[in-house]
């Protein structure tokens, strides 16, 4: 019987402007006073090898605060301690952060954010320009990673982004294989809410049936394109949104296990989160149609969205959706490499086991689990 309950959570979000120029047309009018004085967060990259942190300032004139453009992959603690400094030096004037890049610059801005709230009071209103399709500006989370390497995550109603822009002319100057492997990063949401025990049938699982449909037709289109097809960005943007931005605010705990090894391979590794993706999510599948009929009649009803068909068996069929998922991330040409090649030993594997599992130490899915860690050395 098909029931359910779907909390919005959508408390802080007010706009979602898409479309190539988006930015230029939109962003001085949304400002919250004609006095707002609007501090950057970015990354060196962006900062140094393209214009797009300079057209922003220029934009602005004299809404700039200032600009942080030092964070790095993962958001080190160091970083966002410089960027609160550099925000509460200028006093209460600065009541706006913007956000430009991937789920590093976005996450490292909400925490930001919740800092300068613990001194002032109040939180930043933040807007986010994503360069990437992770899809960090969907949730109301954000952490930063401390120096053994370990992510520390905070979760608040007020870290919600308020304005998201997304305009392809920004993602002109995305490398193809971030562009790429951090679609996959959103094609796992979209998956992993299939099997999860608490995604609603409305929105989400509605959505994430499109969103998988529109992955595997852009994905291809994108890999021989990007980055001058600017419906193709505007459509994997969209689609990235549409992987999590409505899956509300009843899913308790993480994702799904592909989440879950991605963490615990990403910053105490250093591998980004849409590679960790490409890597897991595939294989995750496959184990989680051995693991129940429940979990294979959902990753079935993805057959058509990845390009096949039902054939009335949902183990075949989920099977299917998995190997499908690995071999559009191998047509996608993506860098991905083993863990081995990415400087992970062997010997980290009962470390991974335990930060991907928690208190799970024996069993079935303690068995395969391992066996899926190690096929990736």
């Amino acid at each position: 019987m098909i029931s359910g309950h779907w909390s919005p959570g959508l408390r802080n979000l007010q706009h979602v402007f898409y479309g190539p120029g988006c930015v230029e047309k939109h962003l001085l009018g949304i400002l919250k006073t004609s006095s707002s004085k609007v501090f950057i967060v970015t990354g060196t990259s962006l900062a140094t090898r393209t214009p797009l942190v300079q057209q922003l300032e220029q934009l602005l004139g004299d809404h700039h605060a200032g600009t942080f453009s030092e964070v790095r992959q993962h958001g080190p603690l160091e970083d966002v301690d410089k960027a609160v400094a550099a925000i509460l030096s200028q006093g209460e004037g600065v009541d706006t952060i913007l956000s430009l890049g991937g789920g590093s610059p976005i996450d490292t801005a909400k925490v930001i954010s919740l800092r300068v709230s613990e001194t002032r009071g109040k939180f930043l209103t933040h807007l986010t320009i994503p360069t990437t399709l992770s899809a960090a500006e969907c949730t109301s989370g954000g952490g930063y990673t401390r120096s053994d390497g370990v992510k520390v995550g905070f979760r608040k109603p007020e870290m919600g982004v308020s304005v998201i822009f997304y305009d392809s002319y920004y993602a002109r100057y995305t490398p193809k294989d971030l562009w790429l492997s951090t679609a996959m990063r959103a094609m796992d949401h979209a998956v992993e809410c299939m099997y999860h025990p608490h995604s609603t049938e409305v929105p989400w699982k509605a959505l994430s049936q499109w969103v998988v449909r529109e992955l595997f037709e852009c994905l291809p289109l994108a890999r021989d394109s990007h980055p001058n097809d600017e419906n193709v960005n505007t459509r994997l943007m969209l689609a990235a949104y549409a992987s999590s931005g409505l899956k509300g605010d009843n899913l308790p705990g993480g994702m799904g296990l592909s989440h879950s090894l991605g963490h615990a391979l990403g910053s105490p590794y250093g591998i980004p989160h849409g590679i960790t993706s490409c890597m897991t999510l595939g294989k995750v599948v496959k184990l989680k149609a051995f693991e129940s009929p429940v979990n294979a009649g959902q990753i079935a009803r993805l057959s058509e969205s990845t390009g096949g068909s039902r054939t009335g068996d949902n183990f075949s069929d989920a099977i299917a959706v998995g190997d499908r998922i690995l071999e559009l991330v191998q047509s996608l040409n993506l860098n991905i490499g083993t863990l081995s090649d990415r400087g992970v030993s062997k010997d980290e594997v009962p470390i991974i086991m335990q930060r991907a599992l928690g208190g799970i130490t024996k069993g079935p899915l303690y068995d395969q689990v391992k066996d899926l860690i190690q096929s990736l050395f």
